[in-house]
């Protein structure tokens, strides 16, 4: 009754409402930016069994928005780390860790374990995954998504509502649509619409409110505007997933960044191809290689920059350990530029190489 106080004295939830609320299983994909607060106002909610997977681990370049985590937590599995936390916040509730990765062949039989499916993903791949779990298995989907200053907000495969795949049918190619890697993240960010995702959970469990299933909300973090998109059941897309049940499970997922049509090794090419190097590494970072043929742009000026590059070259990228060159070839595409790729090595191989090919003088 303490615990729960603010809750109960409230006549729309009262004791029988937060009765629903401790009875109520909750399954979060990921434990990330959106993950987080999600998790972390659920737990204090009181919701009675919440389930955390994520395969990732903490690393120091998270902790500018997963708030569940701190310097303790680095290098530990982020679903193990975040129930550590959560228990300490709140002890009497049951909160389950799965340290491994949603794949189609555990998440049917996960799923059913559950009452409601919470999306923190941050990659395509796992969102038509989840989203098609849900289907199957007949849950309710929260579904919230974030770029730069902005976040969307959904309720899903809620009574004959809707499904991701009627708002996008089909997931765009891996290099189409840049991640917080590439692209940046105010970190309030998804701390705002983690929050709203679990706002929406919570009136799911309480038949509280006007649910956001049909409906889309955008949220722009700079000028604070809300907006709503109507959504519409697409019959014919939720029966296809139906009807490929049977297969769910042979499918498989990629759950890595580093995709084969964009990534090249140095040894690989043709120095008699006209080429240009683009290092895409911060001007303080060593070694600094001189050449005409290398332009250096960092990986947050790509966009403003891209104009000064020759589009008649094979475009060779790198950085210092392979994330910001793939960022920026998958942001290079997305403006047009089709020759370009991501160069396997780091910074210092490929000076190595290109000294010896006489690119370096």
């Amino acid at each position: 009754m303490n615990r729960y106080n603010r809750h109960i004295i409230l006549s729309e939830i009262g004791p029988e409402g937060q009765k629903k609320i401790s009875n109520a299983k909750v399954l979060v994909i990921g434990a990330g930016g959106l993950g987080c607060p999600v998790l972390q106002y659920l737990a204090a909610a009181g919701v009675g069994t919440l389930g955390i997977i994520d395969f990732d681990t903490v690393e120091i370049h998270n902790l500018q928005r997963q708030i569940l985590f701190g310097s303790s937590s680095l290098g530990q599995n982020k679903a193990v780390a975040a129930r550590a936390r959560l228990e300490d916040l709140n002890d009497s509730i049951s909160i389950q860790a799965y340290p491994e990765a949603l794949t189609y062949k555990n998440a049917l039989k996960l799923f059913k374990d559950y009452d409601i499916i919470v999306d923190g993903s941050d990659n395509f791949d796992t969102r038509y995954l989840v989203n098609d779990a849900c289907v199957i298995t007949n849950k309710p989907l929260v579904y919230g998504a974030i770029y730069k200053f902005e976040g969307q907000v959904s309720v899903f495969n809620y009574n004959e509502g809707p499904s991701y795949r009627c708002l996008f049918p089909e997931p765009p190619k891996t290099y189409e649509v840049p991640n917080c890697d590439s692209i940046g993240v105010l970190g309030v960010l998804p701390g705002i619409i983690g929050t709203m995702q679990a706002n929406e959970v919570l009136k799911l469990i309480l038949n509280l409110g006007e649910l956001l299933s049909g409906k889309l909300l955008c949220y722009h973090a700079l000028n604070g505007n809300l907006h709503h998109l109507k959504i519409t059941r697409n019959n014919s897309v939720i029966q296809k997933i139906l009807d490929e049940a049977d297969s769910f499970r042979s499918k498989s997922i990629n759950l890595s960044c580093e995709t084969d049509d964009i990534r090249t090794s140095i040894e690989n090419l043709d120095f008699s191809e006209a080429l240009q190097f683009l290092d895409v590494r911060n001007p303080n970072e060593l070694p600094k290689i001189e050449n005409s043929e290398v332009i250096q742009i960092p990986l947050n000026e790509i966009e403003s920059k891209a104009n000064t590059l020759d589009t008649s070259k094979k475009t060779l990228v790198f950085c210092q350990s392979g994330v910001r060159s793939l960022a920026a070839v998958r942001l290079l595409k997305i403006m047009g530029f089709q020759n370009c790729y991501a160069l396997k090595e780091n910074a210092g191989e490929i000076q190595k190489i290109l000294k010896k090919q006489s690119y370096v003088r």
